[in-house]
């Protein structure tokens, strides 16, 4: 199964996409548009940031900026589910929805419009009570997930789970328990659903980010990680994916492995 790379550059949380979207200014945008996709991401994620004064409008606008310059997909990531439906209705088909926990209220809305709009969802394995700490408690809430897919008509690999990784300077013991939780979550059907993290989560806070993604991203592809929301302009993270996914035999094995890709 190939790896997708998620792009994250496009988040209002960065100081040159925040002012892009305040002033409504396309340029920064669709520049790390084109950079991510060159760069070989699968999606491109679109957060409007939390000092967006209109998120329905910003969202719209920024998807629709994006679509202008890059055939990519977008995941459309926010908490307000009408930026969201807002963006899907200018999207290219096959968007990703950043997402869904496991809580009926916000399943009821957004399953049904990941059906309507052929799109699929990154689906977070926590309720109100937040993020739990053990693998167990992760697994029980992407049971959950796969089984709301069905009941709203959508495949079990029409779902990203993503067991949420939190930084390692303040939750360590968090890191082996997702792990396992990829593990399992691989298992609970037939297609498997696909798994995701926000990989540049793990090394927030901490001065070695970059060996600290890369390291944890090729550990959890061993235990059945195949997308991650990041820095795909970090060629040494690419580097290390590309190897990680020809050693796993996702990939047959050529000297140009790591341009090939990229390019896929």
């Amino acid at each position: 199964m190939a790896f997708y790379m998620i792009g994250e550059r496009i988040n209002g949380m960065f100081k040159d996409i925040g002012e892009a979207v305040a002033k409504f200014d396309p340029k920064p945008i669709q520049e790390w548009a084109k950079k991510q996709e060159a760069a070989g991401a699968a999606y491109l994620d679109i957060n409007v940031g939390p000092t967006a004064a209109d998120r329905v409008k910003s969202m719209r606008w920024m998807c629709e900026v994006v679509t202008e310059v890059s055939d990519v997909p977008i995941a459309l990531d926010s908490t307000n589910y009408d930026a969201i439906e807002a963006g899907l209705e200018v999207c290219k088909p096959g968007a990703l929805i950043n997402s869904c926990p496991a809580e009926r209220p916000k399943i009821e809305r957004v399953f049904p419009m990941a059906k309507k709009y052929g799109a699929k969802i990154i689906a977070l394995t926590m309720d109100k009570s937040g993020i739990p700490k053990s693998a167990d408690m992760r697994v029980g809430f992407a049971m959950e997930l796969v089984a709301a897919a069905d009941e709203f008509g959508l495949a079990p690999d029409d779902l990203f789970i993503d067991p949420l990784i939190l930084p390692c300077n303040v939750a360590q013991d968090h890191a082996p328990e997702v792990l396992e939780a990829l593990r399992q979550i691989k298992m609970l059907s037939d297609p498997a659903p696909h798994t995701t993290l926000g990989l540049s989560n793990v090394s927030q806070g901490t001065p070695f980010r970059p060996l600290i993604n890369r390291i944890y991203c090729v550990m959890a592809m061993t235990c059945g990680l195949d997308s991650a929301i990041m820095d795909v302009n970090d060629e040494e993270l690419v580097d290390a994916i590309a190897t990680a996914d020809m050693l796993l035999n996702n990939a047959i094995y050529c000297d140009s492995y790591a341009k090939v890709f990229r390019n896929r």
